[in-house]
């Protein structure tokens, strides 16, 4: 393995850790689930990362999905400069926030009108929010596994059987806004019937992720999503599926295309921003007309529609219609990445599965086919740490968590994923000893 200097990085955590709670401002970026200590990056191009210590890292997260192009890309860069010099931030009304709001009408299914907010925690907390109000119900069901933000509502974990309540997984979180969570395996529609059954008329609706990423990448098995919809639907219930990681990656239309199922609800993140800070919900325009001021359910923001993050998103929006040959590329890559991960740990006795979707991928070492929580959990996680280990040793830096996918951006070179490949080729020792 090569001997990456990492002194400064050190240093650096240290300082965070005194004015920072665990030195970082987002918990997986701190190493705990891997061990060791975080990286600090001091600049990004393409598909590369560089560290605070100089050290090059081909980067298979891509600021966790948003960066499809790779870093830096000139388009995005650009429109960001232009508008920089025309003002940060108004709080009040611009022609780009429209034409944002045009360009994702245009390419998302079923989406009539669009709100932007500042992240996907907040979409995904407003859809909900949204989803209540329209229906006038307060449950809601999500799947063990799906994140959706750090909000209430969703910090919630599974009751004692499928029929129960949640409960909170952090303190901070009420009993009293668990109590409308109700929460079922992913890809487990018999759970999901047994939850509308046993709550007749009180579900708003069901939130998830289509393709699940934080689990690792996780596809819903055949029918799973169309009976979702289903039951949703003959139940008064809104589907809302989370595309703050698919939306705009796995196709123009995202995970709704990909899956030919238009949900009630969408929700996106950094993506529609070209990387920067910002997210938005949209959907039917009869739902979508329920928000303030046209409707009763209130929801806003001062930096909602930021005109830097709607120039980024916009450039990165239309680069991609008018290139959308870049999602066949990143299925490609992706495929080749699959197929000489398989081809080496094919040698080996190490049990493993390897889910992928699209440019997401995910590793697991288990020999139990990865379709939920449950069984993403008996991952052995020694195994991962050192493959984690060993490859960011090698200047690749994939996920920091054995439940998290990681996202293939257009610039990453086929010399790139081969370099990938002969690494992994090159720790196998380390890895099973």
């Amino acid at each position: 393995m090569l001997n990456l200097l990492n002194e400064r990085s050190k240093k650096l955590f240290t300082d965070a850790k005194r004015v920072i709670p665990g030195g970082v401002n987002s918990p997986v970026r701190a190493f705990k689930s891997v061990g060791g200590d975080p990286v600090f990056i001091k600049e990004a191009k393409g598909a590369y990362l560089y560290d605070e210590d100089g050290n090059k890292y081909i980067d298979f997260i891509s600021s966790w999905g948003p960066l499809i192009l790779g870093h830096a890309h000139p388009s995005v860069i650009d429109a960001i400069n232009t508008q920089s010099y025309k003002g940060t931030s108004y709080g009040i009304p611009t022609e780009l926030e429209t034409k944002m709001a045009a360009l994702v009408v245009e390419l998302a299914p079923n989406v009539d009108k669009v709100r932007f907010v500042n992240s996907g925690t907040e979409a995904c907390m407003s859809a909900v929010r949204l989803a209540r109000g329209f229906t006038g119900r307060d449950k809601i069901i999500k799947f063990s596994g799906c994140y959706h933000g750090h909000a209430d509502p969703f910090l919630i974990q599974a009751g004692s059987g499928a029929s129960t309540f949640g409960m909170p997984n952090s303190p901070g979180v009420t009993p009293s806004s668990a109590k409308d969570t109700l929460i079922a395996d992913y890809n487990n529609i018999e759970q999901v019937s047994s939850l509308f059954e046993l709550n007749k008329n009180e579900i708003a609706a069901v939130i998830l992720e289509p393709i699940a990423g934080n689990m690792g990448c996780v596809l819903p098995q055949e029918n799973f999503i169309k009976e979702l919809k289903d039951h949703c639907h003959d139940n008064g219930a809104l589907l809302i599926f989370d595309e703050v990681m698919t939306g705009f990656r796995l196709a123009l239309g995202g995970a709704q295309e990909v899956l030919s199922i238009d949900a009630d609800l969408v929700t996106y993140g950094k993506v529609i921003g070209g990387g920067l800070p910002v997210g938005a919900f949209g959907g039917r325009a009869e739902i979508m007309d329920y928000l303030a001021p046209e409707g009763p359910v209130y929801q806003a923001g001062t930096l909602s529609g930021n005109p830097i993050a709607m120039s980024a998103g916009y450039a990165m929006l239309n680069h991609l219609k008018e290139n959308p040959n870049v999602f066949i590329s990143l299925k490609d890559k992706t495929t080749y990445l699959a197929n000489g991960i398989n081809k080496i740990l094919q040698q080996i006795s190490i049990p493993y599965q390897l889910n992928k979707m699209g440019s997401m991928i995910s590793l697991h070492f288990t020999d139990e086919p990865v379709v939920d929580f449950k069984t993403s959990q008996k991952g052995d996680n020694e195994y991962f740490k050192r493959y984690f280990h060993a490859m960011l040793a090698n200047g690749v830096y994939l996920p920091p968590s054995a439940y998290e996918s990681y996202f293939l951006n257009d610039a990453i070179t086929y010399e790139d994923l081969d370099y990938t490949i002969h690494s992994l080729s090159k720790v196998l020792d380390f890895i099973i000893n």
